[in-house]
């Protein structure tokens, strides 16, 4: 489909040489989803045509993920206090929780956050603040959600990040429920969390705008850089709550790329084992952005993970890395 493009053919050899090898090779990606009616589209590079995929899908998204989430949870939508939306590839004002806390027929005092520019590290930032609210007691049940259209926030050029990004990323919505009380399924309880935040590395991985569109920045140094950061706040983490690495029997890890989940298996210590939940996202979605760790999550959660220690940590635009101790009790 590329190759029959006009885009495709205005490209430079070597992005084209860069394309067909990693289309075509083993990139740890089997299938994605975009939010497409036709494949086509994916080649549209008009800041109105982006927009509008945004526009158009990023509410439906959060909506479906939201209400199979309250679902799950045997939660009704007016028991929701707050809802928080994060979201990196497109922006609305009114914001998505508008259009999403409608849909789904939230009170009107629902308090509703949307969380922007946080890249694919939203998950965990998201969660603390749901986590926060919790512990403060202004809240009861917290709608958390990411949602992504990267698809309206690639297209092809001779740039390799950005044809690396158009090749790695998909389309997608994950959501939770968060409660200070469990629901009787299960029990995953979160115990603590920490973050880094080092703007010396920020040119590594970021959005900028060019020509009215999101262009994606991804420099080949990603994986070793997310992995080191992941490294010093997995141990911060776990020193401040006096565990150690062994307890950890679970790991729900964002899956940004093959070569990411090699390093961090590299400076984690970890197995094809402890990584097969985020390979197993990656292979069936590719990089879903910050919803990413939502389905590793839940694909932990539908494997029986084991009981214990889980470590949950996203990392992206920032560069920031966040972690979160948790323990589950199936």
């Amino acid at each position: 489909m590329v190759q029959e493009t006009r885009v495709f053919q205005e490209l430079n050899s070597r992005a084209r040489a860069i394309l067909k090898k990693v289309l075509t090779g083993d990139n740890g990606i089997e299938t994605r989803h975009l939010a497409l009616e036709e494949l086509a589209q994916a080649f549209e590079r008009t800041p109105d045509a982006l927009h509008a995929r945004f526009a158009n899908h990023a509410p439906a998204l959060a909506t479906q993920a939201a209400q199979r989430a309250l679902d799950e949870a045997g939660a009704q939508e007016e028991d929701i206090d707050a809802l928080l939306i994060s979201t990196c590839t497109g922006y609305l004002c009114p914001g998505l929780t508008s259009y999403v806390g409608e849909r789904l027929g939230l009170r009107a005092d629902v308090l509703a956050l949307d969380l922007v520019g946080q890249g694919c590290a939203a998950a965990v930032p998201n969660l603390r603040t749901a986590q926060a609210l919790l512990q403060a007691g202004t809240c009861r049940r917290v709608l958390s959600i990411c949602v992504e259209v990267c698809s309206a926030a690639f297209y092809l050029d001779n740039d390799p990040g950005v044809l690396i990004s158009a090749c790695l990323f998909g389309d997608g919505a994950g959501a939770a429920v968060l409660a200070n009380t469990p629901n009787g399924k299960f029990r995953l309880e979160w115990k603590t969390s920490g973050s880094l935040l080092e703007p010396n590395d920020r040119n590594l991985l970021r959005f900028e705008q060019k020509c009215g569109m999101l262009r994606n920045i991804l420099s080949p140094e990603v994986p070793k850089v997310a992995a080191e950061h992941a490294r010093r706040v997995f141990e911060e983490v776990l020193a401040k709550a006096g565990r150690s690495p062994p307890e950890v029997k679970g790991w729900v890890l964002h899956p940004g790329g093959r070569e990411v989940l090699v390093a961090l298996g590299q400076r984690l210590g970890l197995s094809a084992g402890d990584v097969r939940w985020s390979a197993q996202v990656l292979k069936e979605y590719g990089n879903l952005s910050s919803c990413s760790l939502f389905f590793v999550l839940q694909a932990a959660l539908a494997d029986s993970a084991p009981n214990g220690y889980w470590w949950l940590s996203s990392f992206g635009a920032g560069f920031s890395c966040h972690g979160a101790l948790l323990e589950a009790e199936m």
